[in-house]
C-alpha cells in the first residue's frame, strides 16, 4: 500500500473527530457535501479522499458513518498502541500530557523528560519525569517511536537529534526551530504562523472580502 499524502492524513483525522461527534448525535449516515460543510472544504474534496481509502457511499443515504469512523481507523492508526514521549515538561508539556490522557487514541505516553532539578522526579498524570539526560536510555527501553519537543528554541537541534539517535521514528515540533532530522517524520507546529496567519483574515478588509464571497 502507498503511503497516503499528508493533507489526506490530516483530514481523515479530522473527519473521524467529526463523524464520530455526529455518531454520538445519533446521525447514522452523512453525505459528502454535509461532512464537508462541517469542516469548511469542498463536497469534492471530501470524496477524492474518502475514495482514495477505498470506501463509497451510496446516492440514497451516503456513508454510513460507523463503517467509516472503523476504515478510518485501521488506515491512520497502528495495529497496537503507539508510545509517546513529552520532552519538556513546562506549562504547554503538562498541557499535552493531559490533552494525551483524556483522549481515547491509540497513543499511549509513556515517558516525560525536563532538565528541572525540581520536575525531575516527580509524576505528572503518574508519569514519572526522567532526566533528559537520560533520554536515550528511556526511550530505547520503553520502546517509545513518537516524540512531542517543547523545549527552549536553544536545546530544540541537541534534542531532535538525541531522539532521532535514540530510534524515534515521529516528532511534533512546539518549538520555533525549523529542524532538519534524517530518520523520522516531522511535523512543525508553527504557532507564530498560524496566530499571524488568522490576523490577516481577521483584518477588517480581509473578512469583509470573505463575507462577500460566502
Amino acid at each position: 500500500m502507498k503511503l497516503l499524502p499528508e493533507k489526506t492524513v490530516e483530514r481523515l483525522s479530522q473527519y473521524r473527530r467529526v463523524l464520530q461527534r455526529e455518531l454520538a448525535s445519533g446521525t447514522e449516515h452523512i453525505y459528502s457535501h454535509e461532512l464537508a460543510k462541517l469542516l469548511h472544504i469542498t463536497p469534492v474534496q471530501v470524496r477524492r479522499d474518502i475514495m482514495l481509502i477505498g470506501h463509497s457511499g451510496t446516492l440514497r443515504r451516503g456513508y454510513n458513518i460507523a463503517d467509516l469512523i472503523d476504515l478510518i481507523g485501521i488506515i491512520i492508526d497502528c495495529s497496537g498502541q503507539q508510545k509517546v514521549a513529552i520532552i519538556g515538561i513546562g506549562d504547554l508539556g503538562r498541557a499535552l500530557l493531559n490533552y494525551l490522557q483524556g483522549s481515547r487514541t491509540k497513543l499511549q505516553l509513556s515517558a516525560v523528560f525536563d532538565n528541572n532539578p525540581d520536575k525531575i522526579g516527580t509524576l505528572y498524570g503518574g508519569i514519572l519525569c526522567h532526566n533528559v539526560e537520560h533520554l536515550k536510555k528511556i526511550i530505547k527501553r520503553e520502546n517509545v517511536t513518537i516524540a512531542i519537543l517543547s523545549v527552549p528554541p536553544a536545546y530544540a537541534v541537541e534534542i531532535a537529534n538525541k531522539l532521532t539517535e535514540a530510534g524515534i521514528l515521529g516528532i511534533l515540533n512546539y518549538t520555533p526551530v525549523s529542524l532538519d532530522v534524517k530518520g523520522a517524520f516531522l511535523e512543525q507546529y508553527d504557532v507564530i504562523t498560524s496566530l499571524e496567519k488568522v490576523a490577516y483574515f481577521a483584518k477588517p478588509v480581509n473578512a469583509a472580502i470573505m463575507h462577500q464571497e460566502e
